[in-house]
């Protein structure tokens, strides 16, 4: 599947980690405040893939398993991100490939594209892996990094969302 969205999408990468499910909670608040469609993508690869092509097939799942496993993380990861009740308010694609090109190819033409990290990495910087280098060195919309929540911390709002009742701004 190489389809991929219509400009005013919001894609976001789920891998089932509390990262990604981090990453999908701010783009649903995202995507409901900007009253777009939200798009979770996650990517799949073969489990011979990194084998040589001479190596013994090892005994495993077929690549129907597979994707039907990797539909279900991604199923799983929404509804306990977003709750039971989703429904049609997420878009989920599943896609066979690396992870990287995958994200990339599904973001092309979004309004942005939405990926976990790590709130911290070595010496308190932020820690992005592989996966989000590689969006943000080649991505063509705006890539949002979303760590993992503190939980002694405020949670991240919606860029757009209004002020909590009885705030002031200063």
């Amino acid at each position: 599947m190489t389809e991929h969205t219509d400009g005013n999408d919001i894609v976001v990468g789920v891998d089932g980690s509390e990262a990604s499910m981090a990453a999908l909670r701010w783009a649903a608040d995202q995507a409901e405040v900007l009253h777009t469609e939200l798009v979770a993508v996650h990517a799949w690869e073969p489990a011979t893939s990194g084998h040589a092509p001479y190596a013994p097939t090892p005994a495993g799942p077929t690549a129907a398993q597979e994707r039907d496993r990797a539909a279900q993380v991604l199923a799983a990861s929404a509804r306990e991100a977003l709750g039971p009740g989703i429904g049609g308010t997420v878009r989920r694609v599943v896609v066979e490939g690396p992870p990287a090109r995958v994200l990339l190819q599904q973001a092309r033409g979004a309004l942005l594209l939405a990926l976990g990290r790590k709130a911290h990495g070595h010496f308190g910087l932020a820690s992005v892996g592989p996966v989000g280098r590689e969006c943000l060195r080649h991505a063509t919309v705006p890539v949002v990094t979303v760590p993992v929540a503190d939980r002694c911390r405020n949670p991240l709002g919606a860029v757009n969302s209004p002020s909590p009742a009885g705030s002031s701004a200063s």
